[in-house]
Parts: C-alpha cells; structure tokens; sequence
C-alpha cells in the first residue's frame, strides 16, 4: 500500500530551541518511516535551504522578517498551492501560515496541532482571531494537548467536536541514569553539602512566575537550583540577594543534560501564573525521574499533567505562601513524596510517552483516509 503523504509545516526547526520545535523532532523520528514525510519551516535568514536531519528532509523558507514572533515566508503559499500529497499537518499558533494557507486553499485534509492560545500579545489576537476561526473551520481534526485546554481555551470551544486529545510526551529510557550521569548526580549532591534540592526548569520569563518561588523559598530549608536563563535573570539574582536568600539560590544558566539534576532533586516546581504555559512537559521529565512536582493550578494542561495528590501538589498561581507549605509538606515527609513520584512515573509511561502519541496520530491520519 502507498504510504500517506503528509506535509508538516511549523515556525522553525533545529537547531532553533522551542516547544513546538523539540515536539516536532521526537514526533518525526516515529512517523519517518511509517508516512512520506515533508517538512517546510521558516529559515533564520532570507535564504532557502535544504537539509536531512536525522533521516527528515527538511525544507526551510527565505524569511524576510519577522514579525511578532511570526516568520514572514511569501513562498510559503506556493509550498502549499504545489503540496499534492494527502493531509497537511498545520502547527499553530503560526498566523502567517494561517493566512497561507488560506489563500492557497489546498483541496487536502487539514489537521491542525493547536499547541496554545495567543496569550500575551492580545492586539495580535484581535487582528488574527477571525482568520483563525476560518482555518479551524476548514480542519478536519484539531489536536489538542489536554482536555482542560479544549474547554478552556476561548478559541477552541467553538470546535469541541473536531477536537481530539493527544498530549506531549516524552522518551521514558532517556532520563535512565548511566554511569557517566551517576558521576554528575554525585557531584551535584557533593556540591550542595547533600541538602535537599528543589529544582525550576524554564526560560526566565514573566508568565513562569519564578519571582513567586524565589520568594517561597524564604520559608524552606533547601537549596534551590534554578536551570535556564532569561529576561528577568538579572532582575532574580537580585531579589534573592535583597530577601538574604542568595547562598541558598542556584543560577545554574542552561544545562545540556538536565537528567542528574531532575534525579538529584527532592521535589520539582513550576510556578508558572499565566495560560501561557499550555503544558509544562518540564513536569513530564521530572516525573519521568519519578519526582514529585508541585504546579500552579492553571486553567491549562499543566494541571493535566500534575495531578493533586497523586502526582504531587497543585497550588494557587501567584502565592507564595501555599508554595512553600507545599514544598516543605513533600520535604517533611519523604514518604509521600516517593509515593507520588512513583505514581509519577507510572503515569508518564502509560499516558505520555512520544511513542503512545505518534502511533495516535499514525492512527488519526489513517482514519481521515479511511485506512
């Protein structure tokens, strides 16, 4: 049988660092070889280019600007008016392929991965959400990444019905611990005079809401490491240092294998406050190492992912009182927490991991041709 042909077009591509980009890399290296695959993105530069990855044939546009976190890639049309293959795979949110595609209007199925609303950049939104609503109107099938977003994004509760749930994942046997990482998770903990550890993972950006947990972390008898770096690092350096904490917060900065770390910690946090974070697959990795995280109770999939008192601790986004009790509950009783970071981890490989996913979405391409 003919194998489907499926045509994924996104904002970027590795080497390029994002959500979106690191979802398309772990669902590409699982569907390469079971749909003929083609890749169009966004170039960094007004050149087109032309690459193999990892077995994926990637074709990246002549950008000629970039506008609100959009490429601009006017050939990106002629992609899509030229594609004659089966379905076309659209991520969003990406408004300029949106309007793409819309003038091209492909006679194609359309599947849509709605990975998150327009959050911050409302006046975008207001421009942008009645083209939106037209291209949901013409998708076959909207991927969503949890339940909770479906009913509560604004956008999509007009398409419940053509919504289906395939969440991000992860790939389980990558967070194992080889020698090479027990050695770093040793040196981590030497470092850290063998304290307890609460570990942040994520950009230094305003929604993470890492100012809320810096000031939690007054209360707590721990080290905090903070990975990643940002806008505001400067802004949290020094808000540790005025709270007299600084000799007990860690600006690590970016970190090539978090693995050791998210072993080497008692207890995982994302504070974030906004719907910004439609996810946190952050939580999936700390949970893949069978930690406990403790989440703020987000009108996304955050809460999805983090179940309350199963897999760790939801708290109220912005207070830093309940984060902290949160925290020291989990630190105070060591017990409770290995019990939810085992259910964790049971829950991550029977629910989330990158293969589960690929197969559903192997699956949803067959059922819209029928196969």
């Amino acid at each position: 049988m003919k194998k489907i042909e499926v045509l994924h077009i996104g904002k970027y591509y590795h080497p390029v660092k994002g959500g979106i980009e690191n979802h398309m890399i772990n669902l590409f290296s699982r569907i390469k070889d079971k749909v003929e695959l083609k890749v169009i993105v966004s170039n960094t530069c007004c050149s087109k280019e032309r690459s193999v990855i990892n077995g994926v044939a990637i074709t990246r546009l002549s950008r000629i600007i970039e506008l609100f976190s959009t490429p601009i890639n006017p050939s990106l049309f002629w992609e899509i008016k030229g594609f004659k293959g089966d379905i076309i795979h659209l991520h969003l949110p990406n408004p300029f392929a949106n309007l793409a595609y819309l003038l091209a209007n492909p006679k194609k199925k359309l599947v849509i991965k709605y990975h998150s609303d327009i959050i911050k950049q409302r006046f975008l939104l207001r421009l942008y959400s009645p083209f939106l609503k037209m291209l949901l109107r013409k998708a076959d099938k909207i991927i969503a990444t949890s339940p909770i977003y479906v009913e509560s994004s604004p956008i999509l509760k007009g398409f419940k019905d053509k919504c289906v749930v395939i969440p991000l994942g992860v790939d389980v046997s990558g967070f194992k611990l080889d020698d090479g990482r027990r050695k770093i998770l040793e040196n981590i903990k030497k470092m850290h005079n063998k304290r307890k550890i609460v570990l942040f993972v994520g950009r230094l950006v305003y929604y993470k809401g890492v100012e809320y947990l810096i000031k939690a972390h007054k209360d707590v008898d721990a080290d905090l490491i903070i990975i990643g770096k940002g806008p505001l690092e400067n802004g949290l350096k020094t808000m540790t240092k005025k709270l007299g904490i600084d000799k007990k917060v860690f600006f690590y900065g970016e970190v090539a294998d978090l693995v050791p770390l998210y072993h080497a910690c008692d207890v995982f946090v994302l504070p974030s406050i906004e719907r910004s974070e439609a996810f946190g697959i952050v939580q999936l990795e700390a949970m893949a190492c069978s930690k406990p995280v403790v989440s703020s109770n987000l009108n996304s999939g955050v809460v999805y992912v983090n179940m309350d008192r199963k897999t760790g601790i939801v708290v109220e986004p912005k207070d830093s009182k309940e984060l902290s009790e949160a925290i020291n509950y989990l630190m105070k009783n060591p017990s409770v927490a290995k019990k939810y970071g085992r259910f964790a981890k049971m829950r991550v490989e029977k629910e989330f991991t990158n293969e589960i996913n690929a197969n559903k979405v192997i699956r949803l391409y067959n059922r819209l041709l029928e196969r």
